[in-house]
């Protein structure tokens, strides 16, 4: 067998199993966002849910006016319990849609469209590293869609 032949029989055999680890990934990706964030902080507003899924150094950064405030994981988990806590009734149908996955080794980068009440409210950016216990989003930067 000539070296040729040797590499595309090589490929043959490992790009599928390369391709089925990556959907694996971004498929763990989807899991955690959706579990900690649109779960945790949206649908059932749940921080136990939000703790399992960010890692604890998680930063959301808030542009306000011009100004950049980092908020902490702390910071934002407190305020979804008060606001779960002063819900009365049930909360909002919530919908999300994931826009774009995007996995390189131990990064992953995922763009998801957030949808309340049939209101698109958000554009949500959010930053994951692979960790030795799985996904964690790390950061997040937001784009609020006005709702009228």
């Amino acid at each position: 067998m000539t070296r040729k032949m040797l590499v595309i029989a090589a490929a043959a055999l490992v790009l599928p199993a390369y391709a089925a680890a990556a959907d694996a990934d971004v498929e763990a990706v989807k899991m955690v966002v959706k579990s900690a964030y649109v779960d945790g902080v949206h649908a059932k507003g749940d921080p136990a849910l939000m703790r399992a899924g960010f890692h604890p150094s998680f930063r959301m950064l808030v542009l306000r006016d011009g100004a950049l405030t980092p908020v902490t994981l702390h910071e934002w988990a407190a305020r979804v319990e008060k606001g779960a806590a002063e819900r009365k009734g049930p909360g909002p149908e919530i919908r999300h849609e994931f826009t774009h996955v995007d996995v390189t080794g131990n990064a992953a980068v995922v763009r998801l469209e957030l949808h309340r009440g049939g209101k698109h409210v958000f554009t949500d950016h959010l930053a994951l590293y692979r960790f030795p216990d799985g996904w964690k989003i790390v950061s997040k930067i937001f784009q609020a869609h006005p709702v009228s």
